[in-house]
């Protein structure tokens, strides 16, 4: 029986960056029965690449969003290498991993307590919360004490960046066959002491152990004899997150589609003591009903059945897509700046938690098979994820400072004409750069983000994009503050300012509406 209730328009920050986000969601009887996410903002950088000169997207393409530009810069130099065939020298690699790793690391923590924990200071959702005066001292905004550290911490790990690119952010010191500078010993000393700085806090105030007793964590009930182990466990930022999320449900809220793609990241070098899968740090695939299949990019299609675009057919490859804004398209059901990617047809999450799943990590292979994929496992592999990446991060300082006569860059002449793709496993997912050059220039140019496919529309079938599936069934307490809803959406990290390709006049931004349908 659906309970009475009026539409009515709630102003709470569920995109705390850009706040480029709309929701709207059908509830009966106090639990969400539909959700539609709506990327209420068109810029098209696609189509402000036409033309330009086959480098152009190496400056550019950086600006699309000053959290993860590296990201853009990395997928917008590996499409150009793939069109050249070229292979960059190995210290390039390093060089180029590190950065993309500082970014990852900074912006795991930066999500994780200032926008995804700040939500448990919610006096109208925790104010009886036994912990609450805890919250408060920890996460309150501008004043908490974990905010404030998260803050100052990432700060000094960004100087990494600046060491290695002369700035952050939007960078452009990759290049089709390297980087555009080497580091000296006394440079790379400084990355070094400031990387083994931020793992000491990491561990002391995020884990609560050291990285080699998180990393013997390999199982759910593991997890829980950790939690109860050591007091230092239980009052770290991790160990309060996970007493917070049992205690709030997080573990049993917010299941997406069963499906996790992973493009895969971080290539490895040729000669290295750091150890990956398919010659990558990161592996690709493909993980659906328990099993992991090869990551195939053909099986990539974007569907704009309800977005205001215009083209020939409405679910192409990449290759065949425009971006073509159409504000009176003959669609009724259009409501999303934001294309509808799927993978084989079907609709898929990316990040961490994907991540974890291809590598099969047992941890996140235990969680996913006890009770599918939840807000609780899909903010823990965010939190957890510097423990993967800052040991590989002093391997390749040490090697890199083995060998500081290494060569940094292979000569490119030039890009020919051709057709390449840039395909990373960036800070929120797989991102995707899809180039063509034609007589030295642009002439086609396809970009896919991370909150593309996690924030995507309905596609043509009607099925929901990844948050819109994790909204269904989301019980709300209290419709004036629907703070469950803004733990399932901020779990996936949503970065809409990537993700949509104008505003419409009169809307309001960062907006669930809460209403009995559509």
């Amino acid at each position: 029986m659906s309970s009475k209730s009026v539409r009515t328009s709630l102003n709470i920050p569920l995109n705390r960056v850009e706040g480029d986000l709309e929701i709207q969601a059908a509830i009966e009887d106090g639990c969400i029965t539909e959700a539609r996410s709506s990327g209420t903002m068109y810029r098209g950088f696609e189509n402000m690449m036409t033309g330009r000169g086959t480098l152009d997207g190496l400056v550019i393409t950086p600006r699309i969003c000053g959290i993860c530009s590296l990201s853009h810069l990395t997928a917008a130099v590996e499409a150009l290498e793939d069109i050249s065939g070229t292979t960059p020298p190995d210290n390039a690699r390093r060089l180029r991993n590190l950065a993309l790793m500082v970014e990852m690391l900074q912006s795991d923590i930066r999500q994780s307590i200032l926008m995804f924990m700040v939500d448990f200071t919610n006096e109208g959702a925790y104010a009886s919360h036994p912990l609450s005066s805890l919250l408060m001292e920890r996460y309150a905004p501008l004043s908490g004490t974990s905010a404030i550290q998260s803050i100052q911490e990432t700060r000094r790990l960004l100087e990494v960046v600046a060491i290695i690119g002369g700035q952050w952010p939007h960078t452009s010191f990759m290049v089709p066959g390297g980087v555009t500078s080497s580091l000296g010993t006394p440079e790379l000393l400084r990355c070094c002491m400031i990387i083994e700085n931020f793992q000491s806090w990491y561990e002391k105030n995020v884990l609560g152990c050291s990285i080699s007793r998180w990393h013997q964590v390999d199982s759910a009930q593991a997890m829980l004899d950790w939690l109860e182990e050591k007091e230092s466990h239980r009052q770290g930022d991790l160990g309060l997150f996970l007493r917070l999320a049992y205690d709030a449900g997080l573990d049993t809220m917010g299941q997406g589609p069963d499906g996790f793609l992973c493009y895969g990241g971080l290539p490895l070098p040729e000669h290295t003591e750091v150890k990956g899968q398919q010659g990558q740090f990161i592996p690709a695939g493909f993980a659906r009903h328990g099993s992991i299949q090869a990551f195939d990019p053909a099986n990539i299609a974007e569907d704009i059945s309800q977005c205001p675009y215009s083209q020939k057919h409405t679910s192409v490859h990449p290759w065949d897509s425009s971006t073509n804004p159409d504000p009176y398209a003959p669609r009724e059901n259009s409501y999303s700046w934001i294309k509808a990617p799927r993978y084989n047809g079907h609709a898929v999450e990316t990040g961490p938690l994907a991540e974890m799943l291809v590598r099969r990590d047992p941890l996140f292979t235990d969680l996913i098979q006890r009770q599918g994929s939840s807000v609780l496992s899909r903010q823990l592999a965010r939190l957890t994820r510097p423990a993967r990446l800052i040991p590989a991060m002093l391997a390749w300082l040490r090697e890199l400072s083995s060998n500081p006569q290494g060569k940094f860059y292979h000569r490119v002449k030039k890009i020919p004409d051709g057709q390449g793709a840039g395909l990373i496993q960036a800070v929120r997912g797989g991102l995707g750069h899809w180039v063509q050059i034609v007589d030295q220039k642009i002439e086609h140019y396809q970009i896919i983000t991370p909150s593309t496919w996690n924030g995507s529309p309905r596609d043509g079938d009607n099925n929901p994009g990844a948050w819109e599936k994790a909204l269904e069934g989301t019980f709300i307490k209290n419709p004036e503050n629907p703070v469950e809803a803004g733990h399932v959406v901020r779990s996936f990290d949503p970065c809409l300012v990537c993700a949509v390709h104008s505003l419409h006049r009169g809307r309001k931004k960062g907006v669930l509406v809460l209403g009995g349908g559509f």
